[in-house]
């Protein structure tokens, strides 16, 4: 099978655990992409959070972000929006969560928290898209593509999800980017629902589409395209739910670079 077009998820995939694509991984992707093969992201991080990819690859191509909540161009022009509805938005702000877990909230271009919160700091110091802290429940006009809920305990944010689904039944998709990431977006919104309006633009199928990920947010991505590859340092209940899928290595180790560098023969 010729390969027409890759996707690839960004943190846990693309991007080492500094948060930045190594110059090996880099340069394996300019050959591929002078081979005419299409370089897509498909990422849970927001539009603007990703200049750093956008310029350090010099992709002139789509991009899927906030979980297929957003596609833009390479201008950063909206091609297609989903917004979960703002009753439950609303609902969702005012939540009685414990201390430890911390809101989050997209709107548009702006990212609201309620609180600090050094994890995060940590995450996006060296992003230039950084969030505003507010009282949530004084927002208004409410279009958010994106609530997340950030906790260095997984299991209270297992136990988030369930009173999320119990409140909301059939009306969100709710997953985990990270064990200490849970992400609420529209009903049917997904990386994998993202990749085939993207790739009905280009004409190419999803039988010569190949994707990488990490995190149970991939899962649809990684069933839909004709061959999905799973990261090492995946995501435990991803690689159970995606058994025959091939398992390549860790991000920490270019696994991306080096097996592209196998699919499309780069010398």
């Amino acid at each position: 099978m010729k390969y027409k077009a890759i996707i690839s998820d960004l943190d846990g995939t693309l991007l080492n655990s500094d948060h930045k694509i190594s110059e090996y991984t880099k340069q394996v992707i300019e050959k591929v992409i002078n081979k005419g093969v299409k370089f897509f992201i498909a990422t849970g991080r927001h539009h603007e959070d990703i200049d750093f990819v956008r310029n350090g690859l010099n992709l002139d191509s789509i991009f899927i972000t906030s979980n297929g909540g957003r596609i833009h161009d390479k201008d950063k022009n909206k091609l297609i929006g989903h917004d979960i509805d703002e009753e439950i938005v609303k609902g969702l702000i005012n939540l009685d969560i414990e201390e430890d877990i911390h809101k989050n909230i997209y709107m548009e271009n702006e990212w609201y928290i309620e609180k600090e919160n050094d994890y995060l700091d940590d995450f996006v110091k060296d992003s230039p898209f950084l969030y505003q802290i507010t009282d949530l429940k004084t927002l208004e006009n409410i279009k958010s593509h994106k609530v997340f809920f950030l906790s260095l305990e997984h299991e209270k944010l297992v136990d988030l999800k369930e009173r999320i689904e119990k409140l909301y039944p059939g009306k969100l998709n709710i997953t985990f980017s990270l064990d200490t990431c849970l992400e609420v977006m529209p009903k049917g919104v997904s990386k994998g629902y993202a990749i085939k309006e993207v790739l009905k633009r280009h004409n190419i199928s999803l039988e010569e589409t190949i994707a990488f990920g990490d995190g149970l947010n991939d899962l649809e991505m990684l069933k839909t395209v004709g061959k999905g590859y799973i990261m090492e340092n995946a995501h435990d209940k991803l690689i159970k739910e995606l058994p025959n899928h091939e398992i390549i290595g860790p991000n920490t180790e270019d696994g991306l670079g080096k097996k592209l560098e196998e699919i499309f023969d780069i010398k």
